[in-house]
């Protein structure tokens, strides 16, 4: 990411640690440390010291985005790239197929597998 961000902006936290390649984490931007990183707080992840508080983590600035718009889906077609919500975090995949009205099919590449969710927790990946 190449512009400065500040205390209390809202982003996404794209994960490279190995079984989180692929998803990202809604985070508010803590402070700007220096060096191309940041400090921030997760919305939907916690402390494992603490399991009532949210896990706060030094982020390189190259691993956040600001959070993408709001966009309310009505649907999708084979093969659009979608973000699903799972594991409290947004997982990029394919959709591979459909299930009655409202239920997709979604192909995680990375790790190879196929989960069917309802069209209330996919979003377009942008």
């Amino acid at each position: 990411m190449t512009s400065i961000l500040r205390r209390g902006d809202e982003v996404e936290v794209c994960s490279k640690q190995v079984g989180f390649v692929g998803s990202y984490y809604a985070a508010t931007v803590i402070t700007n440390i220096g060096n191309h990183s940041y400090a921030v707080r997760y919305k939907n992840l916690v402390s494992e010291e603490d399991q009532s508080q949210p896990l706060t983590e030094i982020v390189a600035a190259d691993e956040l985005r600001p959070m993408p718009p709001k966009v309310l889906a009505t649907g999708f077609s084979l093969y659009d790239a979608v973000d699903a919500f799972d594991n409290d975090g947004w997982w990029v995949g394919t959709i591979s197929g459909k299930r009655g009205s409202d239920h997709y099919y979604v192909f995680f590449n990375t790790y190879g597998v196929e989960i069917l969710y309802p069209l209330s927790r996919l979003r377009p990946h942008l």
